[in-house]
């Protein structure tokens, strides 16, 4: 009796400086170079928008099995995988609420992996924890794609803001790139002020009250690449006007305690606010979504504000990582 034996993952090593490629796992911001995003990934993200609007599938990934293995909540993340697989020919296992999976019974995240590693091609992992997508790596048989790692990082979400930033404004040398809100627990805004580094002439401003500050291991961080941030604890009427794009974000109360899960919105962008801001063409307005209230709904109405072109952006980024990760050799 013939067995089939699964093919094991193939390491790519990057040829320019002998450590792994990047498209061995999608981890972390740092993995990527100026090069492999605005000579690889944005175009690829281009040709998939392209792609979609003319035929709406193709079958790139035809045979391949994504698995979307989500020990948080998730809807535009995990749909939007789920959509750029089925875009690309092919099929999805989805695990949302991975706690009423084995999980619940005690298995580790390692033999969690290894299992759902032989049923398919692709992991892509959300999970409550900071570094667990580095340890589901270190066990997957097959690409791991990290979808949010409790506070520390979320760099698929990180590649198409910068995506979006690059559509709607042309550029991403020479900006000066507001975040507000809950800047202490959004992995959002860590992933992409490191993504923004690669880029000349980058201006970050970090506007959060004191206890939402911006870590101070990031700030050291960013100083270390020659960015030095300003920090203001008010939604300041001469930083928004001085600003290209103005990113905002909810507050993270997942990662709170319960008196501080009470604390009100901090800072609420209104139709005043956007009078500040920099005219359309020259700025616009992001949020990674959900938004609970930072934004109001009057502002939808604004052509600056891109959140939700931003979130069908994410479809094109992800379809074209899968592709670049999966394609045939």
């Amino acid at each position: 009796m013939l067995v089939a034996v699964k093919k094991p993952f193939t390491v790519k090593i990057d040829q320019d400086n002998g450590q792994l490629s990047w498209r061995c796992h999608v981890l972390s911001v740092k993995q990527f170079k100026r090069r492999d995003l605005d000579e690889e990934i944005f175009p690829e993200a281009e040709n998939m928008l392209t792609m979609v609007t003319m035929v709406g599938k193709v079958g790139y990934l035809s045979g391949k099995v994504i698995a979307l293995l989500f020990y948080q909540p998730s809807t535009r993340t995990m749909m939007s995988f789920w959509t750029a697989s089925e875009r690309l020919g092919g099929s999805t296992n989805a695990i949302n609420y991975v706690q009423f999976s084995s999980v619940s019974k005690g298995e580790s995240l390692p033999d969690t992996i290894r299992t759902v590693g032989g049923y398919c091609n692709a992991i892509v992992m959300r999970h409550p924890e900071v570094g667990s997508a580095k340890i589901a790596a270190d066990y997957s048989p097959v690409p791991i794609i990290n979808a949010g790692d409790g506070t520390g990082e979320h760099p698929t979400q990180a590649l198409l803001d910068l995506f979006t930033i690059r559509r709607e404004l042309g550029h991403l040398d020479d900006l000066t790139v507001t975040m507000v809100g809950d800047l202490a627990n959004g992995r959002t805004v860590h992933s992409l002020a490191r993504l923004l580094t690669l880029y000349k002439g980058i201006r970050l401003n970090f506007i959060s009250p004191s206890s939402l500050r911006m870590p101070a291991n990031m700030l050291a961080e960013l100083r270390g690449q020659g960015v030095v941030p300003e920090e203001y604890d008010h939604l300041d009427k001469t930083v928004v006007a001085q600003s290209d794009v103005l990113y905002v974000t909810r507050v993270q109360r997942e990662y709170m305690t319960d008196a501080e899960k009470s604390m009100d919105n901090p800072f609420v962008v209104t139709p005043e606010t956007m009078s500040w801001a920099k005219p359309r063409g020259s700025m616009i307005l992001m949020h990674p979504l959900p938004r609970v209230g930072e934004i109001t709904l009057e502002v939808d109405e604004d052509p600056r504000a891109a959140y939700f072109r931003q979130s069908e952006y994410g479809m094109y980024m992800r379809m074209a990582l899968l592709k670049l990760i999966l394609r045939r050799e």
